[in-house]
């Protein structure tokens, strides 16, 4: 098939087109949101491809995959073609409810296409299944699958690795709060994109906390295995992304238990908790026992291979994909 997507999500995209398809990914001058093109940190293969909004015309696109309100606007004005009903579609939802300006409270939130039952939403977890008012719209959930880093793991520095973006922005949201007394508790890397200004917003003292930011992903992955416990501080997302790589990687979780972190780590691969202080006690376990970090980040590879992997991913969203074109 040829399926128009649009670069939102970076790592998510990556395993999407890891398939057996042609992906179209619109390039605007700018790059700018609607038209990122291909990624630039991430590998990706020669059947992702950069279109123009021009060159969109002459393509005989199959299936549109939307995730945000506004590529319904760029279908009609760049294909000439109604999603749903002139071109076949998915809306793909990575957020969980709430996450968004003009959301809506949870579990009230009602999803931007609940009044529509020709375009079928595909989850990327249960739990935003189960949150969202999805109205009269179809529903699916296809669970992440990621590219397998491999089982890297050393934890030779004895420290502990986050993963976050935009800290200072989302606070809460992603537990940017709490980053102070888990620094107590273990010298802390922090990696993502927009950390600028973290240590001020939150006091952390830059000897306890470092700031990576915006690695290369095959980078990152390589800094994370050398770290000796991954911490998941996140109040409220979807499902991290890199939660699943450092799993993958063969790192022992510490994290909250919350939204869809409760499904993903099983209870021999770390410790979830609702309590900061509990997060803190397992992080000092994790550092200080190194055949423990081991033996649990072994469990966290197991899940994270048997649950989000990328076959099972794919064959999940050509079974969808041949559905709606059908």
């Amino acid at each position: 098939m040829k399926i128009l997507i649009w670069h939102v999500h970076g790592s998510w995209t990556t395993s999407f087109v890891h398939g057996d398809h042609e992906y179209l990914l619109p390039v605007t001058p700018g790059r700018d949101a609607d038209g990122l093109g291909r990624a630039r940190t991430w590998d990706w293969p020669a059947s992702a491809r950069e279109v123009t909004p021009e060159q969109l015309r002459e393509e005989q696109v199959d299936v549109v995959v939307l995730q945000r309100t506004r590529d319904l606007e760029l279908v009609r004005a760049w294909l000439g073609r109604e999603p749903g009903r002139g071109l076949p579609a998915v809306f793909l939802e990575h957020n969980a409810p709430g996450l968004e300006p003009g959301d809506g409270a949870v579990p009230h939130t009602r999803h931007p296409l609940a009044d529509r039952d020709d375009i079928p939403i595909a989850h990327v977890t249960h739990f935003n299944r189960l949150f969202y008012d999805n109205g009269r719209a179809p529903t699916t959930v296809i669970e992440h699958g990621i590219v397998d880093p491999g089982e890297r793991w050393t934890g030779e520095l004895a420290r502990a690795a986050v993963v976050v973006n935009e800290p200072v922005r989302r606070g809460r949201t992603v537990g940017a709060d709490l980053l102070p007394g888990l620094a107590q508790a273990a010298p802390l890397d922090v990696f993502g994109m927009g950390l600028s200004g973290l240590h001020e917003a939150y006091g952390l003292d830059p000897g306890r906390v470092a700031l990576h930011d915006d690695p290369p992903q095959a980078a990152m992955h390589a800094e994370l295995a050398r770290r000796r416990v991954y911490v998941h501080p996140v109040r409220w997302t979807s499902l991290g992304l890199s939660l699943l790589e450092a799993m993958h990687l063969g790192m022992p979780v510490v994290g909250l238990a919350t939204t869809e972190a409760v499904e993903a780590v099983p209870a021999e691969a770390g410790v979830l908790s609702t309590r900061p202080e509990r997060l803190a006690e397992a992080v000092r376990h994790f550092l200080h026992d190194e055949d423990a970090a081991r033996l649990a980040g072994k469990a966290a590879r197991a899940a994270a291979l048997e649950r989000y992997g990328l076959d099972r991913f794919l064959r999940d969203w050509d079974a969808l994909l041949e559905e709606v074109t059908r």
